[in-house]
């Protein structure tokens, strides 16, 4: 039987960009890049400050010859998808390129489990790509293990059923996302403060250092080449009571990380890698925590 599930992403919205300078404008503001988006091969990236601190990330598909399509967190009300299209508007400034929000023209949707790919006849390359009833689906350009995303147009789920996915809900989904260590936004990425080498864009596929000028690039590249990641958002074991998020991580008397997200029994932290080089009692409030470091992570090597 095929293990493959799919759930509905109703915090996700869809933002058209069109025109011939629409690869160009994105290009000179995203950490990505946007030459290497095709038909075939999805990206994810995000825009920052000028100072190199997280303000979105969002996924950017091909969507024909003349349209790039990106997937970024609705938020309450809407509001954070409303925020990026003011924010992009802003900087868009005499580029011939349009911005359309989309989202109520597509289902954004989470395949996941052993079989999704697989039974989407999609390789476990990230980002690979390919139509669907006239949508797009796409390995996760993040990380192959976390499935697939696909933009189907309203009403087609019917599409779902014929590759033999059953229905799953957005908790679980998370579950798996939080155990593999990736982040979902301004859930666990702090805006205007979070740096994104500290939250594994690099190896996430978010961030490119051959690409050229964008905004916040420079501090982006200073943390690399200086080797300044001192913190990392990692995953999470928690036994006991669940901590709120936001509670403090300690080793003994110091302070080791703070929780930035729980699902079930496992969570995102942000940790002081050089705190938890042999720990042994980690706590959050009554609750025992135990770090999780997933094979895609790369620490400095004199890290734990």
């Amino acid at each position: 039987m095929s293990e493959t599930l799919y759930t509905l992403l109703p915090d996700r919205a869809v933002i058209r960009v069109s025109g011939p300078d629409r690869v160009s404008f994105l290009q000179g503001l995203v950490s990505n890049n946007i030459e290497t988006i095709t038909a075939r091969k999805s990206g994810y990236g995000a825009l920052l400050t000028p100072q190199g601190k997280f303000l979105f990330d969002f996924f950017v598909y091909y969507q024909d010859e003349d349209s790039l399509l990106l997937e970024c967190e609705r938020g309450e009300n809407g509001a954070r998808a409303a925020e990026l299209f003011k924010k992009l508007r802003m900087y868009k400034l005499r580029a011939k390129a349009e911005l359309t929000d989309v989202s109520d023209d597509y289902d954004v949707i989470a395949v996941f489990g052993k079989d999704a790919l697989s039974s989407l006849s999609l390789d476990a390359t990230p980002g690979a790509t390919a139509p669907m009833a006239e949508g797009i689906k796409a390995v996760d350009p993040r990380l192959p293990d976390l499935g697939a995303r696909v933009l189907l147009p309203k009403n087609a789920l019917a599409e779902m059923a014929a590759i033999g996915a059953q229905e799953s809900d957005v908790e679980t989904y998370h579950q798996m996302r939080v155990s593999l260590g990736v982040p979902n936004g301004s859930e666990e990425l702090e805006i205007e403060k979070s740096i994104l080498l500290e939250s594994g864009f690099e190896e996430l596929g978010g961030v490119d250092f051959n690409k050229g000028c964008y905004m916040g690039q420079e501090l982006t590249a200073r943390t690399k080449y200086r080797g300044l990641v001192r913190k990392r958002l990692l995953p999470i074991q928690i036994e006991g009571p669940a901590p709120d998020i936001g509670t403090a991580i300690t080793n003994g008397d110091k302070e080791a990380g703070v929780i930035r997200s729980i699902h079930g029994n496992v969570g995102l932290a942000l940790i002081r890698l050089e705190r938890i080089e042999n720990a042994t009692d980690l706590r959050a409030g009554e609750a025992k925590i135990t770090v999780l470091i997933p094979d895609w992570v790369q620490l400095p090597e004199n890290a734990a």
